[in-house]
């Protein structure tokens, strides 16, 4: 595309430092600021899809290392009046982007709008993309190919009541992507879901945790990382930062300052993460799972109407829904029945919006609404009994 760039100012200033939005599953944004307030974030602030926290670049790398909830983490590089299509393609050409991209490098950029008059978000990639390979070819003689499976620079303009934000995306692959999920899997909960339900459930990290509907063993596996604490960025080959033109030596030193002081911050001694389900297919996935993670969790085959909490602790799980819920009434009563067995635990369970529980003698917590995928779902959680009982 050849438009002649005015290139006007845009409102964030360069020297202003760098701001961070950390995404996430709709639902999860307060689990998402708690998190990063305990990891002690800067000017951090629940938002819609998201969490704003501020700092310096390399503040956005110790978020990509340390947040078991947050999907991305999204760096602002400018924020400009984009009513039309003009206005939005000389706001991102005036972004100085060559400290990450040169034309040696791939891209690809996504798009978001609401309430704007520029509405198709393909037009908007496309546009944005053009801006900045505009500009790289004007100054270089030659422009940075698009790679929208694997590229090194991820870039997103957001576009909400005319006016545009563009950020640099530092996580590369989504940070839910662990590395110890084997395939195969039936409906699989994503890790950065898993960890917000965990931290909603009340689970203090050092008592036992049972999930009687463990599956893959995904909630078992972040409630180990968890109580371990182990920086969930520890498994990762790379980042998305990694990979830009100002990753030098010394910030990969940096880098690697932080992974030594999470390295060295890991707690060795586990409480017991106890798993059952009925499916030795699923166990099998559960037990591959945890030998990737090094996490030792005692996983058996039963009913789940059958577990049992020796001690006080939580009763964690992600019951079947939607294809997977074979008897609705059933199931509703086992988890009634579990709730009311383990009157001293925690207990949270991950239901599809619509789907029944059956009576139980305890006062449930308010119910916490959360998405997984594009599936409206509530996380319902009832306290110990003698926490009720305080109360």
């Amino acid at each position: 595309m050849v438009l002649a760039p005015a290139e006007p100012s845009p409102r964030t200033p360069a020297s202003e430092p760098p701001q961070f939005f950390a995404t996430a599953a709709k639902g999860t944004e307060r689990a998402l600021r708690d998190e990063l307030r305990e990891l002690r974030f800067s000017s951090v602030r629940a938002d819609r899809g998201g969490v704003h926290f501020g700092g310096a670049l390399r503040e956005g790398y110790r978020a990509c290392l340390w947040s078991r909830i947050a999907m991305r983490v999204l760096m602002r590089l400018a924020t400009f009046d984009a009513p039309n299509e003009r206005a939005l393609y000389d706001g991102v050409r005036a972004v100085d982007l060559e400290s990450v991209l040169t034309p040696r490098h791939t891209l690809a950029v996504g798009a978001a709008c609401r309430s704007s008059r520029l509405t198709h978000t393909e037009y908007l990639s496309q546009l944005t993309k053009d801006a900045i390979v505009d500009r790289l070819r004007d100054r270089h003689g030659s422009r940075p190919n698009v790679d929208k499976r694997d590229p090194d620079v991820r870039l997103f303009v957001h576009l909400a009541n005319d006016v545009a934000t563009l950020y640099l995306d530092l996580a590369g692959e989504p940070l839910n992507r662990r590395g110890f999920r084997p395939g195969g899997a039936e409906a699989p909960l994503k890790e950065t879901l898993a960890a917000a339900v965990l931290r909603y459930s009340g689970w203090d990290r050092r008592s036992a945790l049972l999930d009687p509907f463990c599956g893959s063993g995904t909630l078992l596996i972040e409630a180990g990382l968890w109580a371990e604490n182990r920086a969930p960025g520890l498994s990762r080959e790379r980042f998305g930062f990694e990979r830009w033109a100002r990753f030098d030596a010394a910030e990969r030193e940096a880098f690697e300052r932080q992974r030594a002081e999470a390295r060295a911050a890991l707690v060795r001694e586990l409480p017991p993460l106890i798993g059952r389900d009925t499916s030795e297919e699923a166990l099998a996935l559960a037990r591959s799972a945890a030998k990737r993670a090094s996490l030792p969790l005692t996983l058996e085959v039963g009913r789940a109407r059958d577990a049992t909490l020796s001690e006080a602790g939580a009763v964690v799980a992600n019951p079947p829904y939607g294809k997977r819920l074979g008897r609705p009434a059933e199931l509703a009563r086992d988890l009634a029945f579990l709730v009311d067995r383990h009157p001293n635990a925690h207990v949270s369970f991950l239901l599809a919006e619509a789907q029944p529980m059956g009576r139980t003698r305890r006062r449930p917590e308010p119910p916490r609404h959360v998405f997984n995928g594009d599936l409206p779902c509530v996380v319902r959680s009832w306290a110990p009994r003698r926490s009720e009982a305080r109360g």
